[in-house]
């Protein structure tokens, strides 16, 4: 199989392209590049996937939010589905460049769903975010709960893209997975959330910044086990059958958590980090952040039930798993 990978120099789609090279499949991975976090990262992740690949990967510098450049660097190459995980990223950052919001997540969907179309309703996996619950005080999150208070930009364009896509699902019949992420962290991570914050302040004796006072709890859920759900969604796309899907829809178009099952206080991951790290904390206490929540949870019995996803490592394995990656990429 052929798959077609965005935001391939990415945190989660470097690591499922890696996977899917790894047991076989073909992968064309494409990306913008952009700078949203250092552009040496992300070509340090596209030579490790391609150093491990053998030669079933490839990649392309493009941007999926411009429709011509993308369908003239796919005018020539045949793939057998999709895997959109390519976005602008990051709640806070939406408060201060909403226009990248809308260009990536919003623009650059349709483009991707309109690719899927055209060429004959591809089967795609898409990213979606467990910040659509917004405010939601009901905990775990599930799938079947109200989505339509969003309180972030970043949110509010995620949810945007779960409704075109049932669109999509509706007048074409393309099949659709939408993954509402839960705080993904581990190897190869992003440097602007709190798993690569706290380490670094750690391992440089700076100050670290938990808001809301320290009442704030994370699904986090390891980069290994998000990669094994991806997959799994990719392998299973829903049928057209007009049976209910995980989210509702009778389309076929899914919808699910893919987390840990498990909310985890962020001053035991901090205690984690220390211990990995042999070196205290030194914490600031600050208010919510705007456009913040202060707890998710994620509600996973639909994909368990449909797919067999279940998550296999725990903060106590995953922090100095990431830990130890993390002081060899700087070279401690």
């Amino acid at each position: 199989m052929r798959v077609l990978v965005t935001g391939a120099a990415g945190f989660i789609g470097a690591a499922v392209s890696a996977r899917l090279c790894a047991r076989g499949d073909e992968v064309l991975g494409i990306d913008n590049l952009n700078d949203y976090y250092a552009v040496s990262l992300k070509r340090d992740r596209l030579r490790h996937v391609e150093q491990a690949s053998s030669g079933a990967f490839r990649f392309a510098e493009v941007d999926f939010a411009d429709a011509e450049a993308l369908d003239r660097m796919l005018a020539d190459e045949a793939f057998d589905s999709i895997i959109h995980l390519g976005a602008q990223a990051g709640v806070r950052y939406s408060l201060e460049n909403p226009r990248a919001y809308v260009a990536s997540n919003l623009l650059g969907h349709v483009n991707m769903l309109e690719i899927a179309r055209h060429r004959g309703a591809v089967p795609m996996v898409y990213a979606s975010s467990s910040s659509v619950y917004g405010g939601n005080e009901t905990l775990p999150f599930s799938v079947a709960d109200r989505t339509d208070h969003p309180v972030s930009l970043y949110a509010a364009t995620k949810r945007a893209d779960e409704l075109i896509s049932e669109t999509y699902a509706h007048l074409y019949r393309v099949p659709l997975t939408g993954l509402r992420f839960f705080t993904v962290y581990g190897p190869w991570g992003r440097p602007d959330m709190a798993m690569w914050l706290f380490t670094d302040a750690v391992l440089e004796g700076r100050p670290i910044k938990v808001f809301n006072h320290g009442e704030m709890w994370r699904d986090f859920t390891f980069i290994d086990d998000i990669v094994s759900g991806v997959i799994a969604c990719l392998d299973h796309p829903p049928v057209d059958d007009g049976a209910i899907k995980a989210g509702g829809s009778v389309k076929p178009h899914a919808l699910y958590n893919i987390g840990n099952h498990r909310s985890e206080k962020l001053t035991r991951v901090i205690a984690l980090i220390e211990e990995a790290c042999g070196r205290k904390a030194q914490i600031e206490m600050h208010p919510m952040q705007p456009g913040d929540v202060p707890r998710t949870y994620a509600d996973i019995d639909a994909i368990t039930a449909d797919l067999g996803y279940r998550p296999q490592v725990t903060i106590d394995e995953g922090i100095p798993r990431f830990v130890d990656w993390f002081r060899s990429y700087r070279g401690d």
